[in-house]
């Protein structure tokens, strides 16, 4: 993503099904379970590196002696700088002679974690404060191991605010205004009725007080705990949590907006958001690895029992494309084959933008996650040209014009033309916490090829989405005019971004969208200022509604233009103003019709038809638009204390 700031989260969890002495006798190190989490954490740290937290849980550990434990960071390699803080506590603890790693009881008595459930979180947080006190897993501590909670997630809620005021309403006193918190407390005050009820049953039926941890581990049905937390959630989320007794749960939005995977084999129990981090760390095939169901929750008691249950209906499945295609690590082999035909869909676009001139044209990407779309889109130039050669060779042949100097024009020239112009210094970054600076930051991150491109070329660059438009007026269109083009084409993978989001990528402030920027500009150019006050009034009635009876009326501000109309002010806004370069500049697209196309099965696109998949999305753009009118930033589906 080259403009827009990233609100994006990773879960990982390992569940071992055998002793420790097991894996120790086997693999050679008690740690095993530990190592597999830093190894699925490290290969999906694409989608985390302000601030991760990893946690662990013991199983039957002896009264007095801790169980859970928790480390989180929020610096720039907090992923490495916790597993060598652990790693070399353990080694230090085996040198002093506190622990002998060839003995496993040792290790998970006095490795913080060397225990059986461990679970890990990558965050990218780019906007607002951040900090370690926002990092998951969240904890809620008791000395009943089966009320503490330890909890964290793939996820927003959209209603956040209101399941906040169901904690106020109870009389809870709610710390912190996140909707991480209010999941966690919601799960924790049903656990805490479970716990409750169960203690007071078996006090009642006699039970000692002695066995009563252990007999209430065994009733807890934490599925049950989960499907009644989750009633009134409005959101994208996919959730892991574990109990302090060693249950642990991991659940999936009814929708699937976004992804969660899972490993069964004799040894763990494993999830991840992305398929390939479960087949690679684990040496496992494709099809070992499952996508969890929309609406169901897995369980895996402390006994290692396991079970896999509806809490909600499925809903209709509308995977969020973002996280599937532009966030997912493009190794999956399905995710491959889709954003090369992305690229390839931008074919005939891209032929249009150039006159058909591929002498005169040179192909390149920016940044370097439009790699893959930019082979699809190589692959589609190089057919569209195989076809082009073979019908004028055979029109050549049936006038009696096919002569070798013919065939050498048809055959030797004109072929799309790849040069690798823009490289990226993988010491700098692009996604910064911070506004102030972004661009001179991003203007010095590419280092450029010259020499290559001509002044009668056409440059053109695929990007995987454009959103804001900023960075690339600002930075990347002052990176390729040095290069001195006639023209500057830059295609979008994605298409134009209309909407907010509000399940997880923060794409919240409907004013700094670029494709909202130029239907505004046209809509006052043409003196249609009464449309844009209509359409205020209309948002505000639309919130009066109950949830579940709004509609999106956004969707009036676009309804006058076609795509192309709005491509073209986009076009004329992100040209560089303060250059000496006075070529042309040209923005593409792909179309909602070609984004389907090339995506196997459903696809969540909400931020681009504005059809979001539940009502916390209608009430979002609508409050959107009201903020952006009243000249109120931030996000719409905030929580609020």
């Amino acid at each position: 993503m080259s403009d827009f700031l990233k609100h994006e989260c990773g879960i990982a969890a390992v569940r071992l099904r055998k002793p420790l002495a097991y894996y120790y006798d086997r693999y050679g190190t008690a740690l095993w379970g530990f190592h597999k989490l830093f190894l699925l954490m490290e290969k999906q740290h694409n989608r985390g590196q302000d601030g991760i937290g990893i946690g662990c849980t013991k199983l039957h550990m002896p009264v007095g002696q801790p169980y859970v434990f928790r480390r989180r960071d929020s610096e720039r390699d907090g992923l490495a700088n916790v597993f060598r803080k652990e790693m070399k506590s353990f080694h230090k603890m085996a040198r002093k002679g506190i622990l002998d790693p060839t003995k496993p009881d040792q290790v998970k008595q006095h490795c913080d974690f060397g225990g059986e459930v461990l679970i890990g979180h990558l965050r990218y947080g780019t906007s607002g404060e951040f900090d370690e006190g926002s990092c998951h897993p969240y904890l809620r501590r008791s000395n009943w191991p089966t009320r503490t909670l330890m909890v964290m997630g793939n996820f927003n809620m959209t209603n956040a605010g209101e399941l906040n005021n169901v904690l106020l309403n109870r009389g809870q006193h709610p710390v912190f205004g996140t909707d991480t918190q209010t999941v966690l407390e919601e799960i924790g005050f049903h656990l805490d009725e479970a716990h409750t009820d169960l203690y007071r049953r078996l006090r009642d039926e006699g039970v000692e007080g002695r066995d009563m941890p252990e007999r209430i581990s065994e009733s807890l049905d934490l599925a049950r705990i989960i499907s009644e937390s989750a009633e009134s959630w409005d959101g994208g989320y996919s959730i892991c949590g574990v109990v302090g007794n060693g249950d642990m749960f991991v659940m999936r939005d009814p929708r699937g907006i976004r992804p969660c995977h899972m490993l069964v084999t004799d040894e763990v129990i494993a999830f991840a958001s992305e398929r390939v981090p479960l087949m690679t760390v684990f040496e496992a095939d494709a099809s070992d690895v499952k996508a969890v169901d929309p609406g169901s929750v897995i369980t895996i008691k402390a006994d290692g029992s396991f079970d896999d249950r509806q809490f909600s209906p499925p809903q209709k499945y509308t995977p969020c494309s973002f996280e599937k295609i532009y966030f997912s690590r493009g190794n999956d082999p399905q995710i491959y084959r889709e954003r090369k035909a992305m690229g390839a869909s931008l074919v005939p676009q891209v032929v249009e933008a150039i006159g058909g001139s591929f002498d005169k044209a040179v192909f390149a990407f920016i940044p370097n996650t439009a790699e893959t779309a930019y082979y699809g889109l190589m692959d589609g130039l190089r057919l569209y040209r195989r076809q082009q050669v073979r019908s004028q060779i055979l029109e050549a042949q049936e006038k009696g014009e096919l002569t070798p100097e013919v065939l050498d024009d048809l055959i030797l020239r004109n072929w799309p033309r790849g040069e690798k112009i823009a490289h990226k210094d993988i010491k700098m970054r692009t996604f910064i916490s911070q506004e102030k600076g972004r661009d001179q930051l991003v203007s010095h991150v590419y280092d450029i090829t010259y020499g290559v491109v001509r002044p009668d070329d056409a440059l053109v660059a695929l990007d995987d989405s454009i959103v804001r438009g900023t960075t690339l007026k600002k930075s990347i269109l002052k990176i390729l005019t040095r290069t001195s083009p006639r023209k500057i084409v830059v295609c979008s993978t994605a298409p134009q971004i209309r909407y907010p989001d509000c399940y997880g990528i923060d794409m919240s402030e409907l004013g700094k969208f670029i494709a909202f920027q130029a239907a505004v500009a046209l809509h006052r150019r043409a003196g249609r200022q009464a449309l844009l006050d209509r359409v205020y009034e209309d948002c505000r009635s639309e919130l009066q509604k109950p949830a579940g009876q709004m509609v999106n009326r956004v969707k009036d501000v676009y309804r006058d233009f076609t795509a192309e109309e709005i491509s073209a002010e986009i076009s004329r806004m992100v040209s560089p103003e303060d250059s000496d370069w006075d070529g042309e500049v040209e923005v593409i697209f792909l179309s909602i019709e070609n984004l389907r196309a090339s995506i196997k099965g459903p696809c969540g696109d909400w931020y681009f038809t504005g059809d979001y998949p539940t009502a916390g999305g209608y009430a979002t753009v609508n409050a959107a638009y009201v903020r952006w009118y009243e000249g109120i930033g931030g996000r719409s589906y905030g929580l609020q204390l």
